[in-house]
């Protein structure tokens, strides 16, 4: 069996196919499968979570398919990228359907509940489009990276770690949220990479060649 480099965890609910090929883009000489096989999450080099959808159904997805577990470990032994659901699910619960997450990352997942903004304008939730993401410390995944750059956002809920040092970087709508946080072999993001032009796929390739 041809070694798998990157294996993007297909749980039913993701963006996979943009996600694949934005990888596949960045590191052509890399194997990416997108796969809903828990023994190829566990051999890959590296794993991306991706995720859209409701967190609920998102849960119950990953456990019908038998990839907990895959998902757990993968999170403590090898460079691990989770984007927008795959985020959120991470953390211990989530106020979208009072659902209890892989509780990997201590913290909670809340609603935007703000409609106004800083200068009265009216605020659409889903956050949707793109925004400025501001980097809180430096971390591999931010090299070649401006702090300030614009990345695509598509959701109503935002993560709120337990502890304010995970956070790696942060948006505004209208407060400031966490926009991505990292942690040892673990980074994840809100935004959408695979759809953030130039920035995402530079954050992309520095996750091809992160070495944490």
């Amino acid at each position: 069996m041809k070694t798998v480099d990157i294996a993007v965890v297909d749980y039913g609910m993701g963006n996979l196919r943009s996600v694949s090929k934005a990888l596949e883009h960045v590191a052509p000489e890399l194997n990416v499968v997108v796969t809903s096989d828990a023994e190829i999450i566990h051999s890959a080099g590296r794993v991306v979570f991706p995720g859209q959808g409701a967190m609920p159904d998102c849960i119950r997805e990953l456990d019908a398919r038998g990839l907990r577990e895959a998902v757990s470990e993968a999170t403590q032994n090898k460079p691990f990228l989770g984007i927008c659901i795959g985020l959120q699910m991470l953390f211990e619960h989530s106020e979208e359907g009072n659902a209890t997450g892989l509780g990997l990352v201590p913290g909670q997942v809340k609603r935007f509940t703000q409609h106004v903004g800083k200068q009265g304008e009216k605020l659409k939730i889903p956050h949707m489009g793109w925004n400025h993401v501001h980097q809180t410390r430096p971390h591999p995944l931010w090299a070649d990276i401006q702090s300030g750059e614009r990345f695509y956002y598509v959701h109503s809920y935002y993560v709120v770690p337990a502890d304010e040092t995970l956070t790696t970087g942060y948006s505004e709508y209208p407060d400031r949220f966490t926009g991505a946080i990292g942690m040892d072999n673990l980074f994840a993001v809100q935004f959408h990479p695979e759809k953030s032009a130039s920035a995402g796929l530079q954050l992309l390739r520095n996750f091809v060649h992160w070495k944490p």
